[in-house]
């Protein structure tokens, strides 16, 4: 009965499966697929003929290598960096947003701030880079308006790093503040009412109901965001980087691109994928499991 069921609405709604393929079909090639062949890992390429087993040697280069270890140090500190700085900006927007009571208004914050989620990092990293020009970048004129002299953040190993916080905190911090909004809205209106009766502050109200309410989103989506916690953003580094920054904001995707794909060592850079994949699965089932020992709540 059960198997005819789905069978019949699958039936009725196939548009909507069909629709759903296009999804199915890219998860499959490149996020299931690859997994499989995660073996290349332990084994020696070769275009012509088979594949030569060959153990943990890849992992033994891998850790011994000096260039790993820097890209490595590069993946931690950045990706830390984003969780510290950007991971409670979402949280702020949503209370914030939450607050507007002019509703064309609101509408307005929250489409600006939407916006940025839908451009390429091709197009952010030239807004970014136009901006912070030592000549005449925005950012630039208004430091020599202050009697500040001019500072070139692209290619500042001191300052690049924050360039990558701050793009990507414009980036995503509209975006994600939705899921916040949303559980916000799951909130009973009458805890409010009944708050600002008792003479509850518009902070108080925040404090004691509204982030209270949003601690169970707050726990998934943190342990979620540590999942790619060794993924500090290819895209974002790639269209940022240059050889005067490099060996700081040099990250483990940049570093698999450029010995699997460009100097063609595909069982090396597999390992070093693997080795992150391994990582993130590791901090997320840690995560989890601290999380739900200490508050009850995770993923699952």
């Amino acid at each position: 009965m059960r198997r005819g069921g789905s069978l019949k609405r699958i039936r009725k709604d196939w548009i909507l499966y069909l629709m759903l393929l296009p999804g199915m079909l890219y998860f499959v090639i490149f996020h299931i697929i690859p997994i499989v062949n995660m073996k290349l890992a332990f084994q020696d390429y070769r275009i012509i003929g088979e594949n030569i087993w060959v153990g943990w040697k890849h992992f033994e280069q891998l850790f011994s290598s000096p260039a790993f270890k820097d890209v490595l140090l590069n993946t931690v500190i950045i990706s830390t960096m984003k969780i510290i700085f950007i991971f409670p900006v979402p949280i702020l927007v949503s209370l914030l947003v939450n607050e507007l009571r002019f509703g064309p208004f609101r509408k307005y914050v929250q489409s600006v701030s939407y916006l940025p989620h839908f451009l390429s990092w091709v197009v952010i990293a030239g807004i970014w880079i136009t901006l912070l020009d030592p000549l005449d970048g925005g950012v630039n004129v208004i430091r020599n308006f202050f009697q500040l002299p001019s500072l070139d953040y692209m290619t500042s190993k001191e300052h690049i790093r924050w360039v990558l916080v701050y793009s990507e905190m414009w980036r995503s911090a509209g975006w994600d503040s939705i899921l916040y909004l949303a559980a916000i809205l799951k909130i009973n209106p009458s805890l409010y009412e009944a708050a600002r009766i008792d003479g509850a502050t518009t902070l108080q109200q925040m404090r004691y109901i509204t982030l209270p309410a949003l601690m169970s989103t707050v726990v998934t989506l943190f342990i979620l965001n540590l999942g790619f916690f060794m993924s500090a953003g290819f895209d974002q580094v790639f269209n940022l980087m240059n050889d005067s920054v490099l060996s700081v904001i040099d990250i483990l995707d940049t570093y698999v691109y450029r010995i699997g794909i460009l100097n063609g060592q595909y069982s090396y850079a597999t390992a070093a994928s693997l080795f992150k994949g391994v990582i993130g699965l590791i901090l997320i089932l840690g995560t989890h499991f601290l999380s739900k020992r200490l508050t009850g709540k995770g993923v699952w």
